[in-house]
């Protein structure tokens, strides 16, 4: 897959001394905005395009950051990161999603053999992780999109406060609980992306990868009735249960990032583990409809072609659709290569053509 250009996405002097621009794990377009964030904060970060003589987007920059203390209640305080993994917007509403994964502490430079396995001994669980926020989307008087904490009747209002986060509603499942208690990067629960079409969202899993299929994970959140802030999983099928599991043969990969295109998902693919690639993007045509498949094979699915991974850096994270002419697709990157530093401290994505 041909990178068309590279665009500059500029960060503020704090979100540079915070990282966030190296750690960047989702993106999501909204009209001259992007919604982007890093996952080791508890904030969702605004940028607005620059745009060259030919029309056509060169970066992003006058950065806003929102605070989610200041819209939705989190489990663990404001201070905690929620390590947001996945971003959606739809029908006026701004979705984020984090990993609602737990993790094992790394061995860190110059630890002794002592300290190195009691280090890999040690599994976190952070309760900010384990979250799912919807927060309204206004015009503000310049035009751009702000995220507030109440619009008229509508609420932000978070899912994962009392026992119900979507990990929660795994507890049983008979393929994923047996992963719950595993960190994200030994193949355990893993969320990475978040996609909305309707009242359905469509949850992408790094991991568990199960015998080479990843899983998405489809539910209805709705307010809960007797708080605003809340939200509750609605069932899904026939059966009764808050969600429903889907099993796509993605060769072996997991589900990296998720972003709708019509009917269809377009998946960013790649290792479960502690892996540079692979990285593929993927076509899932017609998986918005009420007939989609519980087992989804290859045949059923496009492999739209490889992305560019670095060596132990430049992690694909996050895809966006641009509203531009053709198909084009923008891709942000954790841990980037130099190359993709510049010198005004901005960061480099990636811009390419699907076709």
């Amino acid at each position: 897959m041909i990178v068309e250009r590279r665009v500059e996405l500029r960060f503020r002097q704090e979100s540079l001394e915070a990282e966030t621009h190296v750690n960047l794990s989702a993106v999501r377009q909204d009209g001259r905005c992007l919604w982007v964030a890093g996952d080791e904060t508890a904030t969702i970060e605004r940028l607005t395009a620059v745009t060259g003589g030919d029309g056509l987007v060169t970066g992003y920059g006058g950065q806003v950051t929102v605070a989610l203390a200041d819209l939705v209640p989190l489990p663990a305080g404001p201070d905690e990161e929620a390590d947001i993994e996945g971003l959606a917007r739809a029908d006026g509403w701004l979705w984020a999603i984090g990993s609602h994964s737990l993790k094992r502490k790394k061995i860190k430079p110059g630890n002794g053999d002592a300290k190195a396995r009691k280090r890999l001994a040690t599994v976190v669980r952070e309760d900010n992780r384990f979250i799912l926020a919807r927060i309204p989307l206004v015009t503000g008087d310049d035009g751009l999109p702000r995220a507030v904490a109440e619009d008229g009747d509508r609420t932000a209002a978070v899912l994962g406060l009392d026992k119900d986060s979507i990990a929660d509603l795994l507890a049983d499942d008979p393929h994923l609980a047996p992963f719950l208690p595993i960190p994200s990067k030994d193949n355990g629960l893993d969320i990475e992306g978040v996609a909305v079409h309707g009242d359905r969202l469509y949850i992408g899993l790094r991991g568990p990868v199960l015998r080479g299929w990843a899983v998405l994970v489809e539910i209805r959140p709705v307010p809960h009735p007797r708080d605003p802030r809340r939200l509750r999983a609605l069932p899904v099928g026939d059966d009764g249960e808050p969600y429903r599991t889907h099993f796509l043969d993605l060769g072996g990969l997991g589900i990296r990032d998720l972003c709708p295109h019509g009917d269809d998902l377009l998946l960013l693919t790649g290792p479960s583990m502690d892996l540079d690639g692979p990285v593929r993007l993927v076509r899932w045509a017609g998986a918005a409809r009420a007939d989609a498949g519980e087992i989804v094979t290859a045949d059923e699915l496009v492999v739209l072609g490889e992305l560019p991974h670095g060596d132990g850096d430049d992690h694909a994270e996050g895809i966006a659709v641009l509203d531009e002419p053709g198909t084009r697709l923008l891709v942000v990157y954790d841990s980037p290569a130099p190359g993709r530093l510049t010198a005004d401290g901005g960061v480099l994505a990636d811009v390419v053509h699907l076709g």
